[in-house]
């Protein structure tokens, strides 16, 4: 088994629910094409939560998953760099759903703020959160990005992930193959480790800590299962099947819709990343204007639109001009509109390869998928042991 640092994997993913627009592009696929090539990154698309949301999505299922793979593509989310794959077609998602429910409290899921009304209330809507730590803690991934509105569902999957290894990585004889594993790692280093462990314990060193963990990150020399029950042996007496994720929060565009509110496919207030430069133009052109012609900027969705594509530095040039237009926006909606089709430009044409060939998306989607399956199997081999699954 291959070492894996969890604090250079992401996992992220999205449900899918049709073509993607401007908003999920600056909110969530800008920041996936930077961060593939800095972190070892899996993309999930999430049909399965798509089913819990959604009793009655699934004849549109192949189509919106499509519809999705095209525009990460589109958008430069690049298959040699990310592992892209659909959810339902890792099967290892679900077993690891099912194993992780053992240990979940009911009232966990309950207190969370995406816990519906009992009147919407289905066993897979109730386990929406639940799922989505199967599909963090399937990868060992550290790294979640997320928005503010998904925090406590990190949260969760992190307090998941210690009650899970506090209740099934104690080992009968932990201790004596954690010091077996310090032998290994050789004199100066395991006196070394000896020596951190101790000042983090005895004394509460915090520093002592992460220069531990650091330590353990570089050995080349030991196992996966020594490295994970060296850092258990440094905090207690568990070892760490499931590393505890982290949220990875970025500076992200939140991008308002033709109507001022959150861009949206369902209020039908969107760009999306496949609109033509007419389409674009007319979604534009149909904004209603400041009717008191004031030129109350705060007012203007134009001008929110605008402005939330300017820079700092331009964005009271931008407000200022808006004023002295005195409700005109005309010209504004005009600077808007080329903006917004030269951002989507090279986005389309990238897109088109694909487009024209989708074949090759769904091999991508396949090639993804028995990546994430080596991985995925890796992590329910130590899930099942702990848990006394491993007689077959």
């Amino acid at each position: 088994m291959s070492l894996v640092d969890s604090e250079r994997r992401v996992l992220s993913g999205m449900r899918p629910t049709g073509p993607l627009h401007l908003g999920h592009y600056h909110g969530v696929l800008k920041s996936w094409t930077q961060l593939q090539h800095s972190y070892q990154c899996f993309f999930c698309i999430a049909d399965l939560h798509a089913l819990s949301v959604d009793q009655q999505v699934g004849a549109r299922l192949g189509d919106a998953v499509l519809d999705v793979a095209l525009d990460w593509l589109a958008a430069g989310v690049s298959p040699s760099s990310a592992t892209l794959f659909v959810q339902s077609q890792v099967p290892e998602h679900a077993e690891l759903h099912l194993l992780l429910s053992m240990a979940c409290p009911l009232d966990w899921l309950q207190r969370l703020p995406s816990c519906p009304p009992n009147d919407a209330l289905t066993y897979g809507r109730l386990g929406y959160p639940l799922l989505q730590a199967a599909d963090i803690l399937l990868y060992r991934a550290g790294l979640v990005p997320v928005g503010g509105d998904q925090l406590a569902h990190v949260a969760f999957a992190r307090e998941l992930a210690q009650r899970f290894n506090q209740h099934y990585g104690c080992e009968p004889d932990f201790e004596a193959k954690a010091e077996a594993a310090i032998l290994k790692l050789g004199k100066k280093t395991g006196a070394l480790y000896r020596r951190l462990r101790s000042a983090y314990q005895l004394e509460g060193d915090d520093e002592a800590l992460n220069t531990a963990r650091a330590l353990l990150k570089e050995q080349q020399t030991i196992t996966l299962g020594d490295r994970e029950r060296l850092f258990g042996y440094l905090e207690g007496g568990a070892r760490v099947l499931l590393p505890e994720p982290q949220a990875l929060i970025g500076d992200t565009l939140r991008l308002p819709g033709l109507d001022g509110l959150p861009m949206s496919r369902s209020a039908d207030n969107a760009i999306f990343l496949s609109d033509s430069p007419a389409v674009v133009e007319e979604k534009i052109q149909r904004i209603a204007v400041v009717a008191d012609a004031t030129g109350e900027a705060e007012t203007c969705r134009v001008w929110q639109l605008r402005q939330a594509y300017a820079g700092a530095v331009n964005g009271e040039q931008i407000e200022s001009g808006c004023r002295a237009a005195g409700g005109d926006c005309q010209t504004c909606k005009a600077a808007l509109i080329e903006t917004i089709n030269a951002e989507l430009a090279p986005l389309q044409a990238r897109g088109a390869e694909y487009r024209d060939n989708p074949l090759l998306v769904q091999r991508i989607l396949a090639d993804g998928a028995e990546r994430a399956r080596s991985e995925a199997r890796d992590t329910l081999v130590d899930v099942r042991q702990a848990l006394g699954l491993n007689y077959r």
